[in-house]
């Protein structure tokens, strides 16, 4: 049994926003590839599996346990350069056997939860922390960083730093602290291009370029071709004669626009933006209370960075990176990340008030003075 009022704290609204989601991205993928669902069917059931294990653990209380996972995650990374296996053209899986891991993905949710241990323990001034520990919390999000970008990931690699930072930005940092990094960011500018993998400067100049490149523009004339109300599925040239690439995955916006028009893409996007506010808004449930206001506050800005990038460059607004559509593309890896976030969140709204399974109402009767 469990106690009743673990389920009064439960949030019903957010399972209510992402099982939409992920029926559309469901039904849309079975549209494209046959193939492709009957893998999508385990994700989404591997996913169930892991919010319900993610909710019932007791993250409060796993202190040590926080510490030994992220370091874990950085040796895993660190193991990704000997004995990792390449995929087009990258090396950031650990294969063994018929299982295999993408090290990049459970370093979010340890970075995360490092963060919100850190700052639990050392809440931040009014005036917001100072340069030492900025610097602490800094290198929690930097050394995963740089091993991801030598995989090479620029993608995940920059969704580490933007919620890692954008995290520390909204708890509290001193003003002074951001001035001086923009101006060392502005200054350093020409050193972090010259840095880029060749490929990397090309996505950048796809991007800046007059002419978008040959995905974007498929991708482009998908959404258009979807009009206002979108098509049948035989109807869908675009997606259906494979003008338009990897349409299940990095594209699959443009697919959905191309079915259900510009009304589907607007509510579409209003759900993502509902969800994100709605994440945000458990950041202000209590002030006090900063494993949930840093739990909440990353997985808001890591849901908009993913709607925002992976849209924006099916529409030729962002450079291609390769970032999924959270809970729409296909794929395992990042749609499990998002489930473990989802019911690491829900953990920390329930059981906030130290409720315990098997609770014994009686013993808080006795302990009344009434009964002494």
């Amino acid at each position: 049994m469990i106690d009743r009022r673990v389920l009064i704290h439960f949030d019903i609204l957010l399972p209510i926003l992402v099982v939409p989601i992920v029926l559309l991205s469901y039904l849309l993928i079975g549209e494209a590839s046959p193939s492709q669902n009957l893998r999508q069917s385990i994700y989404i059931l591997i996913g169930l599996c892991a919010f319900v294990v993610a909710f019932f653990i007791p993250v409060r209380q796993l202190n040590k346990s926080v510490v030994i996972f992220y370091w874990i995650c950085i040796v895993l990374l660190i193991l990704v350069y000997f004995i990792g296996t390449k995929q087009l053209g990258a090396q950031r899986w650990i294969t063994i056997g018929a299982f295999s891991i993408q090290p990049s993905e459970p370093v979010k949710v340890a970075i995360i939860l490092l963060l919100g241990l850190h700052i639990h323990n050392n809440p931040p001034p009014p005036e917001g922390y100072g340069l030492k520990q900025f610097a602490i919390l800094s290198g929690y999000i930097l050394l995963p960083f740089v091993l991801i970008l030598k995989q090479p990931d620029l993608g995940t690699a920059l969704v580490v730093l933007f919620v890692g930072f954008g995290t520390l930005f909204l708890i509290g940092v001193n003003y002074k602290i951001w001035a001086t990094l923009i101006v060392a960011t502005l200054v350093a500018s020409p050193l972090i291009y010259g840095s880029l993998k060749d490929y990397q400067k090309k996505r950048i100049h796809d991007f800046i370029a007059e002419k978008p490149s040959y995905h974007v523009q498929q991708s482009i004339i998908t959404i258009g071709s979807g009009g206002l109300l979108g098509k049948k599925k035989e109807d869908s040239t675009q997606t259906q004669l494979k003008f338009l690439p990897i349409a299940t995955s990095d594209f699959v916006f443009a697919y959905f626009s191309e079915r259900y028009g510009l009304l589907g893409a607007i509510g579409l996007l209003g759900l993502y933006i509902f969800l994100t506010l709605h994440i945000l808004s458990f950041s202000l449930t209590d002030a006090k209370d900063y494993r949930l206001r840093v739990m909440a506050c990353s997985v808001a800005l890591l849901l908009f960075f993913y709607v925002a990038v992976n849209i924006g460059m099916t529409i030729g607004l962002a450079p291609v990176v390769g970032i999924p559509l959270p809970l729409f593309s296909y794929g395992g890896s990042s749609f499990i990340t998002f489930m473990i976030f989802f019911g690491l969140l829900e953990n920390l709204l329930a059981f906030r008030f130290n409720f315990s399974y098997n609770a014994n109402p009686f013993k808080a009767i006795l302990r009344s003075p009434k009964y002494r």
